[in-house]
């Protein structure tokens, strides 16, 4: 109904004939380059005012256009602009290599001098989002919006614990196939999938090691559990989307979806 009410009030000829518009000429899309290799073009962004889980508050999330392989690093609060530089250096650079090109919005630490000189050291090219325009960096916003479902789902009942097990959001993340490669992250990446959760459940003689393993186990089955219902939904929404288009285009604009 939506989709009819948008399509019919665009339609109108009085207005069309009658009214301004309000904003600029829309620009053209044109879509990110194509990276060649992982890790050679990155988008970086914070996820911020969450739960205080062992005084973290915030999220730093890097995320590699080629693989969608991301890292998920648990902060304290929004790093100044060199310590998130150093951040990507510790933390993406010391295993990947140094990146072509970093996507970012334009929070204050990406707009600073100090981020755009200490990358241009590097000879890496410092790229902001284009204001109130988020489908610039779309893969980073999507990959934002699963890794945030995940941490609400599973917050809920342990909103005080959600950084001790980061990691393992990292890795279900990490360990899902992607429709656009046809592979999972660490295969695009290493070129092998590791285990998905090793451990065999068998007990340990040590009480403290059983209970982290069998805390682990859980919270990473929910995590991937999440995420593949995550991709589940974008893909009958691409395939919603694509259809609702097929129809108008053929003239039927009451079909908006698939049977």
């Amino acid at each position: 109904m939506a989709a009819d009410v948008r399509r019919y009030v665009q339609g109108c000829e009085e207005c069309a004939m009658s009214k301004d518009p309000r904003h600029l000429p829309s620009g053209k899309l044109l879509p990110l380059p194509v990276p060649s290799r992982p890790w050679s073009h990155l988008g970086v962004e914070f996820i911020t005012d969450l739960p205080t889980s062992r005084s973290h508050t915030c999220i730093f999330v890097a995320v590699d256009r080629f693989s969608k392989s991301c890292r998920l690093l648990p902060l304290k609060g929004p790093p100044t602009a060199l310590e998130a530089a150093e951040l990507m250096f510790n933390h993406v650079f010391q295993y990947f290599g140094i990146p072509e090109d970093i996507v970012s919005d334009r929070g204050p630490q990406f707009v600073s001098r100090v981020w755009k000189a200490f990358f241009t050291r590097l000879g890496v090219a410092v790229n902001l989002l284009s204001g109130y325009h988020t489908q610039t960096n779309g893969q980073m916003e999507r990959k934002i919006q699963e890794i945030s479902r995940y941490l609400r789902t599973f917050c809920h009942g342990h909103q005080d614990s959600w950084s001790q097990y980061l990691g393992w959001a990292e890795y279900a993340q990490n360990s899902l196939r992607q429709s656009s490669t046809g592979l999972t992250p660490f295969q695009c990446v290493l070129g092998y999938q590791p285990p998905l959760f090793p451990w065999s459940g068998e007990p340990s003689d040590v009480p403290a090691v059983d209970h982290w393993f069998r805390e682990s186990e859980r919270v990473w089955d929910s995590a991937h559990h999440q995420l593949q219902r995550a991709l589940r939904r974008r893909r009958r929404t691409c395939l919603s989307t694509g259809a609702e288009s097929l129809a108008v285009d053929q003239g039927h604009p009451s079909m908006s979806t698939l049977p």
